[in-house]
């Protein structure tokens, strides 16, 4: 089934939007290592939703309580058990249309599958999932920390606000200063302002996030079936409201000549670095030493509230109007999702080359 991540770093994951609870199963975390459990809280209230107008006004408090495999903040090597309670569910938003295939959500696909569905919330297919996905990767980020590998996502885009200065002219440390996520001010204010007048008017917008990463050692990412921009893709594409991925130059690539796409290899102190970074930090594959570069495409929440025509369970055709509480854009809240299924994925494969050796 689909619900585990990972190889030797493993995240499972269990729970319905609407449920008593969200919870997960880590396994493979390395014995011995120190946590601090206060940042792991901190990474997933950036995500949780109602800290602004701007998100949904679900009030959850998000608050991980951790079952097993830490003892005194330090991994005993076994399984970590957590759960997350849910407290702000309504299960009565969406007694008006249970018996419906909402457009662009996965009432439809679930049900034609499995033969049922949740009909509260999106059941398991809901975006609400992703809190356990944080949680794995706020642990993985202390272990990457410690060898010397940062991970920094950002909003990069809104519509067609788009951030246009080089990650290199970028302050990181600004990212979760606003509530857009961007590392520019004036930009988020921007971004901000076109959410505003698109929530205005009972609809949704799309927009990019964007991930660095620092530090990263050569040689992560396995030939053939198990490369490392591979692996990053199938864990990002995983993510709700995910459209599509590009690693360094990505689709520009498309308009460039290969003398001007290459890498080209220089000598930088007593390491061999490269000129250019196009290939977004791994070749063939495998990282290369470079900073890691992708950004990610979200398309607008399908959650609408404008009334809008679909087909019901008996196969007529109606209209309805979503109820419940939606976010008009969804990339800020994408963010610490994005940089955590990095993390993951990241944590997976540097135990995976340390095996390999």
């Amino acid at each position: 089934m689909s619900n585990t991540l990972g190889t030797l770093f493993k995240l499972t994951t269990f729970g319905e939007s609407h449920g008593d609870l969200m919870g997960g199963v880590i396994d493979g975390f390395p014995a011995g290592f120190n946590l601090d459990l206060k940042k792991v809280q901190e990474k997933i209230n950036l995500r949780k939703p109602g800290r602004s107008n701007l998100v949904s006004s679900r009030k959850e408090s998000d608050i991980v309580e951790f079952k097993s495999g830490i003892l005194k903040n330090k991994t005993l090597g076994t399984p970590i058990g957590f759960i997350i309670k849910n407290k702000d569910y309504k299960n009565k938003d969406y007694s008006l249309i249970k018996d419906l295939y909402r457009p662009s959500h996965a009432d439809f696909t679930y049900e034609k599958k499995y033969g049922i569905m949740d009909p509260y919330g999106g059941g398991r297919s809901s975006a609400r999932e992703t809190v356990c996905r944080v949680v794995a990767g706020a642990l993985a980020s202390q272990f990457l920390s410690k060898k010397g590998v940062s991970v920094f996502s950002y909003v990069s885009s809104v519509g067609s606000v788009q951030l246009k200065k080089s990650y290199q002219d970028l302050d990181f440390s600004k990212i979760y200063k606003n509530e857009i996520f961007c590392p520019d001010d004036l930009c988020a204010s921007e971004m901000k302002k076109k959410i505003e007048e698109v929530k205005k008017i009972g609809d949704t917008i799309g927009g990019c996030v964007s991930t660095v990463v620092t530090g990263l050692p050569i040689g992560l990412g396995q030939p053939i079936y198990n490369k490392l921009n591979a692996a990053i893709s199938y864990a990002m594409m995983s993510i709700n409201a995910a459209k599509g991925i590009e690693f360094g130059s990505g689709f520009n690539a498309a308009k460039m000549l290969g003398s001007g796409h290459n890498d080209v290899f220089i000598k930088k102190g007593n390491r061999i670095s490269t000129k250019s970074n196009n290939s977004g930090g791994i070749q063939g594959g495998i990282s290369n030493g470079q900073d890691i570069l992708f950004r990610i495409v979200f398309k607008p929440v399908s959650s609408i509230m404008n009334r809008q025509k679909t087909i019901n369970k008996d196969q007529q055709e109606v209209v309805f109007m979503n109820k419940g509480r939606h976010d008009p854009c969804v990339v800020s809240r994408a963010v610490p999702i994005v940089e955590s299924m990095a993390s993951i994925v990241l944590m997976d494969m540097y135990l995976l080359n340390l095996s390999s050796k």
